[in-house]
């Protein structure tokens, strides 16, 4: 199994390094820890580092907080450009919808292009580095990311926690975009919906931790062994065999972070793709 999207420095560290053994000891292969800015991203390479081969770490600016300054995202990129061949994704970056909202519901001016003008620095960075980019982006966020994905030519473009309209989902798939689901698969109708349309060769699942769940997951802390009922739900929804999907999706997240042989990933497609057509 793996945890596609979770924010590792989010943690308390002690709690962190429990959490990582118990899950790696509990049937979690791996996980992505996505970065909030050049103070996570810094901690992530460490983590990657102390766990080689368990966690692919993604370096980034998270878009729900204040842009960076042209001298910040200067030297983020910088940053991360000096990481040279050791193994890492782009992320999270994308655009603030939740900000957007916020700031429209209280009636306030909002300024969207300093975001679109970061993201397109990190998609530039993608496509030049040739790296898997994690992007938040959904509703008409994901339109407006799927412009400078095409404008760039990325095609390893992971939306986490998508949302979106039928014509975004279509815009997506066309792409070859894939996307990941969290625990509210279980409980949030949008997410079932998602979960039991996207295409199975492009769906990969995630916590987001320590982001909090409801449902049968109230009062829990939020760890990477919870994408196991998330893999549950999906073959629940799609009718089809839990080892089918586990493998299927356990594939997809290998590939796309090239955490495997493509030789071994695609006789596991191949499998459970046919299951889902008979189905």
């Amino acid at each position: 199994m793996f945890d596609t999207h979770i924010h590792l420095d989010l943690y308390e560290s002690g709690e962190r390094e429990l959490m990582l053994e118990s899950a790696f000891e509990s049937g979690v292969d791996g996980v992505v820890s996505v970065s909030m800015g050049l103070e996570s991203c810094r901690v992530n390479r460490e983590l990657a580092r102390r766990y080689s081969g368990n966690i692919m770490p993604a370096y980034g600016h998270h878009p729900e907080q204040p842009p960076l300054s042209d001298e910040g995202l200067t030297e983020l990129i910088g940053w991360i450009r000096e990481q040279g061949e050791e193994p890492f994704a782009i992320g999270e970056v994308g655009l603030p919808y939740y900000l957007l909202k916020e700031a429209e519901k209280k009636g306030e001016r909002f300024d969207l292009e300093p975001y679109i003008r970061q993201l397109e620095q990190f998609v530039r960075l993608a496509g030049e580095l040739d790296r898997p980019i994690v992007l938040h982006a959904v509703y008409e966020d994901a339109e407006r990311a799927m412009e400078l994905l095409e404008r760039y030519s990325i095609r390893r473009a992971h939306f986490h926690w998508f949302k979106g309209s039928a014509a975004a989902v279509q815009r997506l798939v066309k792409a070859g975009a894939y996307i990941s689901v969290t625990p509210d698969v279980l409980y949030e109708r949008e997410i079932r919906e998602m979960a039991s349309s996207y295409p199975l060769e492009r769906l990969m699942a995630e916590t987001d931790g320590p982001w909090p769940f409801e449902g049968p997951f109230a009062g829990q802390k939020t760890q990477p062994t919870m994408v196991k009922a998330v893999l549950e739900e999906i073959a629940l929804l799609r009718g089809m065999e839990v080892t089918t999907v586990t493998d299927l999706v356990n594939a997809n997240s290998r590939t796309f972070y090239g955490m495997s042989r493509r030789g071994d990933d695609s006789t596991i497609h191949s499998r459970a793709c046919a299951t889902e057509r008979d189905n």
